[in-house]
């Protein structure tokens, strides 16, 4: 063991990297904030939306995979922002990327879209037919 090693330097250096990949300190903190971790890793590919997808096998296999969402999104991205190709790569499904080996695209295919559950472009169905039951109108005076 090193010198360096045995009062913590090469952490350090290891965290100078992380914050030079980042784009310097404010970006890093900024980082911090969205996604509670900084890590370092080869960035394998970006999609259409703008998601960039990392991995560093010296992490845990499981954690050393991982998506930066667009930064347009701010706090506001949930999982259904992974396109089906990518989500395939993140969870294991391939070890080739869609860059590596493209998708079958066939034209009947929908292209992805994101979940609007919960918000104002939410789906809401509509009926037609009269309900069977019928709410109480108090008399008026």
């Amino acid at each position: 063991m090193s010198l360096g090693a045995f009062f913590g330097l090469d952490k350090l250096q290891k965290l100078a990297r992380m914050v030079k990949n980042h784009g310097g300190v404010k970006a890093s903190l900024y980082h911090l904030y969205l996604t509670d971790d900084l890590k370092e890793g080869k960035l394998v590919g970006e999609d259409a939306a703008g998601n960039k997808y990392f991995q560093n096998d010296q992490y845990f296999y499981g954690r050393n995979r991982w998506v930066i969402y667009n930064p347009k999104h701010n706090v506001d991205y949930d999982g259904s922002m992974v396109p089906a190709e990518w989500f395939g790569w993140l969870h294991y499904k391939t070890d080739k990327t869609p860059i590596e080996q493209p998708p079958v695209k066939y034209d009947w295919m929908a292209k992805h879209s994101v979940n609007t559950s919960g918000t104002k472009d939410a789906y809401m169905p509509y009926t037609t037919t009269k309900p069977k039951i019928q709410s109480w109108v108090p008399p008026k005076n």
